[in-house]
This record gives structure tokens, C-alpha cells and sequence, in this order.
């Protein structure tokens, strides 16, 4: 089946309402909400209004994390589909050019929503739409390795005890919902892992401190403690059995979803710092010619060309997951090489835009020394570069977790 990587004429409009709304209210107060960080920006509250009146309307649908999810069947006339998470990414893309961490902020389109929008049956879709959803994974003892959560959930009577430590959750002091992974039976392993949704009122869901951060500052980041956080059994998503042979997938599932999503946050900053760069280095007349090899034009031209074509390979990587996606078609291994192209390429660009700019590139009168501080996230949240260059190689040589280490 043959796939065209372009932009969807249907999804023009939307990327174009996208670019305007980075252009019109997120570059004017992205310093603002830099400085003043764990400052609640206002002015989102009309911004996520409006997307949610257009997913409504039908007109902006999956403009969001929250528009994310696996298609139940492919087309019926078997043919191309570009659905939500196409929608998503591309939209994604354009707010991040705006500022990423307001796009992270931004009302009702946590990642916990893609995770929601990813395993929920349909009663909890429609009992948690509307709601603004974080996604709580990481642990003091367990980063990288999801698998190694020790956070603990009890089946007492009609409702589950969770108990456990939560760090590094984005969004987890403003959300209205937190999805908070943790294990039935951790003697099982990753197969008794769930995940739950948990209210951010919960008396159980204790608030321990808000981090400072390199970057994405606008972006409140908590740490949590749940203590006998008590969580009705009809809040846990997927399936309450424990699979030893599958019971981890159901959780896991949800990085097929938010890994394209946050691969396409980074082409949003790797694109600001390339404009950027290409303007300033136009305006000290070094222009660069598309026509002619890299190779007999100044080394400045040559570095930017070298960037742009990085961030070709991680755009189409990109599209490619989310058009999977939208195609009914296991996208694991290639949300992963999204992910992790676009992540890696994403601080590249960054700080070599910075070494090409020189100065310019440093001051706070300018963005750019802001967007790389926002870009190593990318590189790490939702599995790390080295994560995702792990995974690939276990799907690649058809070996277990147990096998490469």
C-alpha cells in the first residue's frame, strides 16, 4: 500500500488555525510563563475552549493528545486513512513551534488523555470526556524501566487501595484527572501492571512538591504520594485479569500513542530553531541555495542544510507511526523510531542552531537559547532515547526484555 507522506489537504485548515493560534498566543507570552514559572497561564483557558468547541463541531478532530487513539478497523474501501492521530501530531507540531510547554499545559490535553483515549472501554470514555488527564508512571526507583513499578494496588471490596510514590508528572498539579500506573501483584512482574484513573481530589493523592526545571517551565511537574488512595474498580483501564503473557501490553499500549505525539512536539521546536536560524543567517548574508551541493557553500550553509534533512527523516518517521496508527496497524517499533529520531534530533538542532547563531542565539531577547533548553525533555520523557534504541533492537532481533537488557 503506497503512502503519501504529505499533509492531508483535509487537515490544511486545521494546521493553518494551529500555526495561528503558536503565532497569535503562545510566542507572545512564551517568555512570560518561562520566568514565571508554576504560574498558571490564563490565557489558555480561552485557547482550550475553542478546541474543544471545534472537536465538537467535528471541525478540529484529534487536534490534540486527547484526539489520539488506535483506529478499531481500517477503511472499508481498504484504501489510505488519515484520521485523529494524524490530526494530532500535525497540530502538535504547530503549537510546539509556538511554545511546548503551554502546549503541555494546555487544558484537557494532558497525556493522560491519550492514555485514556488509548485503553478505556467506552463507558469511561464518556465518563472522563471533557476532563483534563496527567499521566503518572515514573518512580524514584523505577525511570526508565516501567516495568519496575513498585506503586501497589489492592482490590478492597468495590474499590482498589493504591499505595506508592509518583514523580515527574506532567501537568499533575493542574489536571483534573491523574492516570496512575501501579501493580496488583508485583511478585507477577510487568503482566499485573494497570493503570488507573485517579481524581485529582482524591484525599489519597497527596501533593509533595512542584519540581524546577531546565525547561518546559511553564509546565507545572509534580510529585506525588498515595497513601491508602482508595479508587473505584470501574476506574481501572483495560482488563482487571492478569495475562502473564500479555497483560503488560494493554499498559504499554498508550507509548504507541503519546510516543508519536512527543516526537511530534520536538519537530515543533526543531522547526522554531531552523527558521530562526535560517533568518539570522540570511540576515548576515549567508543565503542558502537548495539548488546547488552542500558541499561548495559556505560551512554555515552546509550545517543548516545537513540539520534540515535530520529534521526531514524524523518528520516522515513521524507521519509514518501516526498514519500506522490510524491504519489499524501495530505501530510499536515505529513509534519508537519516531520517538527516538525525533528526540535526539530535536537537541541537535537545537544547540548547533545555537552554536551557528552565536551570541543571538544566547540572549534572552530571543527564543532560541529557551527552545533548547525545552528540547532535551523531548529526548527523554515517554522512554528515553536509549529506551527507544533498546526496544527497537529487541523488535528487530526477535528477542524478550529477558534476553536484551
Amino acid at each position: 500500500m503506497a503512502i503519501d507522506l504529505e499533509i492531508p489537504k483535509k487537515f490544511q485548515p486545521l494546521v493553518e488555525q494551529a500555526h495561528t493560534v503558536a503565532v497569535e498566543v503562545l510566542r507572545p507570552i512564551s517568555r512570560k510563563y518561562d520566568l514565571a514559572e508554576h504560574e498558571y497561564p490564563k490565557e489558555l483557558d480561552m485557547l482550550a475552549a475553542l478546541i474543544d468547541g471545534m472537536g465538537e463541531g467535528g471541525a478540529g478532530s484529534g487536534a490534540g493528545a486527547a484526539g489520539a487513539s488506535q483506529a478499531k478497523s481500517p477503511g472499508d474501501d481498504g484504501g489510505n486513512r488519515n484520521g485523529s492521530n494524524m490530526a494530532s501530531i500535525l497540530s502538535i507540531t504547530e503549537m510546539c513551534w509556538g511554545d511546548v510547554g503551554l502546549l503541555l499545559t494546555l487544558p484537557r490535553q494532558g497525556l493522560g488523555n491519550s492514555a485514556i483515549a488509548a485503553v478505556a472501554d467506552d463507558d469511561q470514555k464518556k465518563r472522563f470526556a471533557g476532563k483534563w488527564a496527567a499521566m503518572a508512571i515514573t518512580e524514584p526507583e523505577a525511570g526508565s524501566d516501567s516495568a519496575a513499578i513498585r506503586t501497589t494496588a489492592v482490590l478492597d471490596g468495590d474499590e482498589y487501595v493504591l499505595n506508592g510514590e509518583k514523580i515527574y508528572v506532567t501537568s499533575g498539579e493542574r489536571a483534573e484527572l491523574v492516570v496512575v500506573w501501579a501493580s496488583l501483584d508485583r511478585e507477577v512482574g510487568r503482566a499485573a501492571i494497570k493503570s488507573f484513573v485517579v481524581e485529582r481530589s482524591n484525599p489519597g493523592l497527596k501533593l509533595d512538591r512542584l519540581e524546577h526545571k531546565l525547561g518546559i517551565r511553564a509546565s507545572d511537574t509534580a510529585a506525588f504520594i498515595l497513601d491508602d488512595c482508595r479508587v473505584p474498580k470501574e476506574d481501572l483501564l483495560g482488563s482487571p485479569e492478569i495475562d502473564t503473557k500479555k497483560g503488560f501490553a494493554g499498559v504499554m499500549r498508550t507509548f504507541d500513542n503519546t510516543r508519536p505525539l512527543v516526537a511530534a512536539m520536538a519537530l515543533g521546536v526543531g522547526r522554531a530553531c531552523l527558521e530562526y536560524t535560517r533568518d539570522a543567517l540570511a540576515e548576515a548574508g549567508i543565503e542558502v541555495d537548495y539548488d546547488r551541493p552542500s558541499n561548495v557553500q559556505s560551512a554555515a550553509a552546509a550545517e543548516l542544510i545537513e540539520l534540515e534533512s535530520d529534521f526531514e527523516a524524523a518528520r516522515l518517521l513521524t507521519m509514518e507511526a501516526a498514519w500506522m496508527a490510524d491504519n489499524s496497524k501495530p505501530n510499536s517499533l515505529h513509534a519508537s523510531y519516531a520517538k527516538a529520531k525525533a528526540g535526539r534530533t530535536s537537541v541537535d538542532i537545537a544547540l548547533r542552531c545555537i552554536a551557528l547563531c552565536g551570541a543571538a542565539g544566547l540572549g534572552e531577547d530571543e527564543l532560541l537559547e529557551k527552545w533548547a533548553r525545552d528540547a532535551k525533555i523531548l529526548d527523554i520523557f515517554e522512554g528515553t532515547q536509549q529506551i527507544q534504541l533498546l526496544i527497537i533492537a529487541r523488535q528487530l532481533l526477535g528477542l524478550t526484555s529477558a534476553e536484551l537488557k
